[in-house]
């Protein structure tokens, strides 16, 4: 065949090129145009209803579209349930202080500015769509509240008209979100359970063959982290859309539960091996290592691919058998050790234990995965709950800081009278609640500012130059066609997720004609000017008056951070797991997203949160063997070993309250004579791998210690000279395995 001329023109591509294009645009792009394509339907179609229903401001419909229209319809419903329900609290509550203080503004006002703080820090402390009632609760009693000051008779009939327009905008969004090319919140969640699995098995192979270096590991656990807080709001919202996720709710928390639980359970296995490695144990490794081949060669098919219901079933059924098999492996190689030294058996049974805890973590979370493909399941029986935490003094700042500004933006428009005062008052509340639960608060404040200047330039043009010039709906619909685009558009991306709303909200609150249309020019540039000001002012509040992203805010949620040992050593029985593994993760996602601009901070975070979900596990497993032990003399809570765990546990809560070298070093003696003390007690049983719960507390107490001595650990050295530690005693013969 004869090659073409170098000349020649390229031949078109073919259909199928054309098509794959397509679908990879589709699957990129192409959401992004949907959901803009979606939020201007949305947008007018909720115009057109309001203006041929004669609501008195069209605006507050369309601005209730922008805020709750999100990309997945989940999401949507969710957001809209809240708003509606904020929206509600926050009139009832408005209308009675205009009952009560409708003749003087300045007790208004102070009550006002108690009810807006309460609410901010409730959204700076749930942080999730219960936050975004929160802000609603106060931002619509403020909205009502301030233009009702001057006109008290009119309270009621717009608190009227704020639901019914409020109503609309959510009806005509959910409408449009799932019956218009729907992406549903419920085909994410799938798509993040199935993906995530495959992508846990990569990363577990590439760890244990050393693939992985340091940073690679740590971000590697950082994604898991945000993984599984994100996957909490997916549920939550999926169950508003769909009723098969409602049926499925509690498995998908169990799920997510024992997902964490796994990815601990493996850094823990991960880090003793790197420590043994580090102390020359080569051949404690390779005798462990056919214990650990059975289980890569089972997950190596499913590494990088999706888990699917029957993928799960096949693997719980081959992790059931492998269960039993590892035991037995374990034993022969405990066999094979030989005359070893305590602390080598100790170190053995610490990863034996591990790996066998490991297996079964795999085996609970593959039946429960397996389980999602029945409606009714007898794992759906879940009770724990997974828990946000955030730190109160900071929750408290945000409400403290949105009630001094509403007090001083309301006193500056009493003593001005300025007619704008209350526009200027109102949009410092809404700026303020809106960042509180915000990772950096100034900087998104800042955003909303600029999307604001964009919204008075295209505002003030459109207002007096173009809608002067037009007539019937559909030439408005133009008009406001490419600003409402441009806003959606800068929505869907990170870098100006700020601009976007402050563009579509401030234009639609400035610009948007009312039905009873007035053409004000010196109104619309008082208007925008009080959005604006308001704007910088707040930013500028947000990051001079103790600002979230602040040095000391990073000093808190370490402190929080460190103080999970507090629950995990003392926490009700009920949630520990899921309350520990949950509370300590967004806490460390927080904290992350805080500390963005100081990569140092970040560092160190992660290395207190590896420390306590290690130690803190440790001590959550020594709790619930002990919770389970046989009532029999050995086991009774009274016995020396029993003792010295609960001082172990005052010690542990000691040391990670005040990190000092000799609370360390007590930390690691309170260990060692639990060590001791377990060695010594007499086990009713013979001592192998199925039956001896003394050898289980001693690899848990083990592990806790070699977590202790860490050279790597956030915790300070220990002192130079430290007081000898008391050495365990020799095994019995009868201790083998």
């Amino acid at each position: 065949m004869s090659k073409p001329s170098a000349g020649a023109p390229a031949a078109l591509p073919g259909l199928d090129a054309v098509r794959r294009a397509f679908y990879e645009w589709a699957r990129t792009d192409g959401t992004t145009w949907i959901y803009i394509a979606k939020v201007l339907i949305a947008a007018f179609l909720t115009m057109w209803l309001a203006m041929r229903l004669e609501l008195p401001q069209p605006s507050t419909a369309c601005v209730t579209v922008f805020i709750v229209m999100q990309p997945q319809s989940g999401q949507v419903f969710a957001k809209s349930f809240y708003r509606l329900l904020g929206t509600l609290i926050g009139l009832s509550v408005m209308i009675v202080l205009i009952a009560l203080f409708a003749q003087e503004r300045v007790l208004f006002l102070l009550t006002a500015a108690i009810w807006i703080g309460l609410c901010t820090a409730g959204a700076a402390r749930y942080r999730d769509f219960r936050a975004y009632a929160c802000v609603l609760a106060g931002y619509t009693a403020t909205l009502i509240g301030v233009p009702a000051t001057t006109h008290p008779e009119t309270a009621f009939m717009q608190a009227i008209w704020r639901v019914m327009e409020i109503s609309l905008g959510i009806g005509c969004a959910t409408l449009i979100s799932a019956v218009l090319l729907p992406q549903t919140t419920t085909a994410a969640l799938r798509n993040a359970l199935y993906v995530r699995f495959g992508t846990f098995v990569a990363f577990m192979f590439d760890s244990l063959n050393l693939k992985l270096d340091r940073r690679a590991f740590v971000a590697g656990n950082v994604r898991f982290a945000s993984e599984a807080v994100g996957l909490e709001a997916m549920r939550t919202a999926g169950a508003f859309e769909d009723p098969h996720t409602r049926l499925r709710s509690r498995r998908l928390a169990r799920l997510n539960s024992e997902f964490m639980t796994l990815t601990t359970r493996f850094h823990a296995l991960h880090q003793l091996r790197e420590r043994l490695r580090t102390h020359g144990q080569e051949l404690l490794l390779a005798k462990l290592r056919p214990c650990v081949e059975p289980l890569e060669a089972l997950l190596v098919p499913l590494s990088e691919r999706p888990l699917t219901v029957p993928d799960a079933e096949r693997l719980a059924q081959h992790l059931g058998g492998l269960r039993d098999d590892l035991r037995s492996r374990i034993r022969s190689a405990r066999r094979e050790l030989g005359d070893v030294s305590a602390d080598t058996l100790l170190d053995f049974d610490s990863a034996a234990e591990l790996l066998y805890r490991l297996v079964d973590d795999l085996y609970n979370y593959a039946q429960t995965h397996a389980s999602l493909g029945a409606h009714h399941h007898e794992r759906e029986q879940w009770e724990q709950e997974f828990t946000t935490k955030a730190n109160p003094l900071a929750a408290a700042v945000s409400g403290l800081r949105a009630a001094l500004v509403i007090l001083l933006f309301g006193a500056f428009w009493i003593y001005s009278a300025w007619p704008s005062g209350g526009m200027f008052a109102l949009n410092a509340v809404a700026i303020m609640a809106l960042v509180s639960s915000s990772p950096n608060p100034p900087r998104t404040a800042m955003q909303m500012a600029q999307g604001t200047a964009l919204a008075a330039i295209f505002g003030i043009f459109i207002g007096l130059f173009v809608l002067p010039r037009i007539d019937g709906f559909v030439l408005l619909c133009l008009v406001m066609a490419p600003v409402f685009a441009l806003g959606a558009f800068l929505s869907t991306r990170p870098r100006w997720a700020g601009v976007g709303p402050g563009l579509l909200i401030f234009f639609c609150v400035g610009s948007l004609p009312a039905n009873h249309t007035v053409f004000d020019p010196a109104g619309l540039f008082n208007t925008y000017i009080a959005m604006l000001l308001s704007m910088i002012i707040s930013a500028a509040v947000i990051a001079v008056v103790l600002p979230p992203n602040a040095p000391w805010m990073w000093r808190r949620l370490e402190r929080d951070l460190r103080l999970r040992i507090r629950y995990a050593v003392s926490g009700p029985m009920h949630n520990l797991v899921t309350g520990f593994e949950s509370g300590t993760r967004d806490l460390v996602v927080q904290a992350y997203g805080l500390a963005a601009s100081n990569p140092e901070v970040q560092r160190n975070l992660l290395r207190w949160m590896f420390l306590v979900l290690e130690v803190g596990h440790a001590v959550i497993e020594l709790r619930r063997d002990q919770a389970d032990l046989p009532h029999t003399p050995a086991y009774a809570a009274d016995t020396p070993w029993r003792q010295a765990n609960r001082a172990l546990g005052r010690a542990l809560v000691r040391l990670f309250t005040q990190p000092t070298a000799d609370n360390r070093l007590r930390a690691v003696c309170a260990v060692q004579q639990s060590i001791a003390a377990a060695q010594a007690a007499a086990e009713p049983y013979e001592l192998h791998f199925e039956r001896a719960p003394i050898r289980r507390v001693l690899s848990y107490l083990h592990f806790i210690r070699s977590s202790l001595l860490d050279p790597q650990s956030p915790l300070p050295p220990l002192p130079a000279a430290p007081a000898p530690l008391p050495s365990p005693p020799e095994p019995e013969p009868r201790h083998a395995a």
